[in-house]
Parts: structure tokens; C-alpha cells; sequence
């Protein structure tokens, strides 16, 4: 809680409440549903809350806009980034449903009303949305191909409507085909050894009608 605090100064009591409920959450639910590594789960704050909000540390996303987080597994990035921007709304969506059970759970036990979920296929999704996120579920082009047609028309961000995607490692031939994209060192912003080699990837994607 003290390394959220550390990088997030502004938060408020709700916020703070919020974020150390999350771990008593994820910790009774794990043990029923396994979605977070028993290693990982000891490490929540940084290997999942904290990498979920290096997202907020390239954008800070406006009252209203409209988030999906694609594949989100346990709930992340989709949830911590729910806490941190309360007056947006985000869409998280997965293919497994007893991971959507978790995040229903978490989500009902956090008291947010920003969140919805969606037990499908992304593709399925029929919404327009400023921006998606998600963890590294797919290399780039497979990830473009699924949410072809999501993102919405109008602009309200300096950033460019598309993709946030935390990703790790080398991306350079991942990347190749996609001109626009802008990588962003999360060693940049969080000093612990963890981030290294962890990035985000924004990639505009146009409006298609």
C-alpha cells in the first residue's frame, strides 16, 4: 500500500480504503478461484495494481470516457484503473467466466459503479470505446484484429484514441508493421527492479464507422 502511495501522492481516503480492501479481496477469492500465481498474489500491489496504473502514468483518462480492458483475467488493468479514475467507465471483458466471477465479486466488495463485465469474445462486443487496454493477452496484430471497429470518433485526449497495451520485453518486430506506436518505459516512472523491462504500448487506432 505504501508503494501506491509512494507514486500516487493525490489519492483520496476512498481510494486509499479502496485499494487496501483489494488485497483481503483477491486473497479470500484466490483461494476459491486461483486467477492470481501464489507468488504473484504475495506481490499484488506490484506485480499487478501498480503495473495496471502505469497506464494512468502515460494518460489521464477524462470524466466519461469510456475504457475496455480486453481479456482481464483477474481484473487488471481494468479494476485498479476503475479506482484511480471513478467518474469514468470501464468495460472488462474475458472469455473465461470463473474469472469474471472473481472480478464480479471484487468489484461488488469495492462498492465500484464504474465497472461492468462481459462474459464473451471481444469481438462480440458491439460499444465504441476512447481506449483499450489490456495486459499482453495476444501479440499487436492478432490484439488490432480483435478490436477492429471499437474505438470511438471523437477525440477529448492529447493522446490519440487506441490501444494501451502493457507488454514486456523486446517489441521491435512485434511493432514493425505499426509506425505509430509510441512505447513507454514504465522504468521511467517506477524505480523497482520488477519494471525493467515492462512497457506500455499506445497505438492510435482510427475511427471506422
Amino acid at each position: 500500500m505504501e508503494l501506491l502511495q509512494h507514486y500516487f501522492p493525490d489519492l483520496t481516503e476512498e481510494q486509499c480504503l479502496q485499494f487496501k480492501k483489494l488485497e483481503d479481496l483477491y486473497q479470500d477469492w484466490n483461494l476459491k478461484i486461483n486467477v492470481v500465481s501464489r507468488k504473484d498474489i504475495d506481490e499484488l500491489y506490484l506485480r499487478h495494481v501498480l503495473h495496471s496504473l502505469g497506464i494512468a502514468k502515460i494518460i489521464q483518462f477524462k470524466p466519461n470516457s469510456n475504457i475496455l480492458d480486453v481479456g482481464t483475467g483477474g481484473g487488471f488493468p481494468g479494476i485498479p484503473l476503475a479506482i484511480l479514475f471513478p467518474e469514468c467507465q470501464f468495460h472488462l471483458v474475458d472469455s473465461i467466466a470463473k474469472k469474471l466471477k472473481v472480478v464480479n465479486e471484487v468489484v461488488e466488495g469495492l462498492g465500484l459503479t464504474n465497472v461492468k463485465t462481459t462474459h464473451s469474445r471481444v469481438e462480440e462486443i458491439d460499444e465504441k470505446f476512447d481506449f483499450i487496454v489490456s495486459r499482453a493477452v495476444a501479440a499487436m496484430p492478432t490484439f488490432v484484429h480483435w478490436v477492429k471497429g471499437k474505438i470511438a470518433k471523437t477525440q477529448n485526449h492529447e493522446l490519440k484514441n487506441g490501444i494501451l497495451y502493457l507488454k514486456g520485453g523486446d517489441l521491435s518486430e512485434e511493432l514493425e508493421n505499426y509506425q505509430t506506436a509510441t512505447i513507454y518505459n514504465l522504468s521511467d516512472y517506477f524505480e523497482d527492479d520488477f519494471f525493467e523491462t515492462k512497457k506500455v504500448v499506445h497505438l492510435p487506432v482510427k475511427y471506422r464507422g
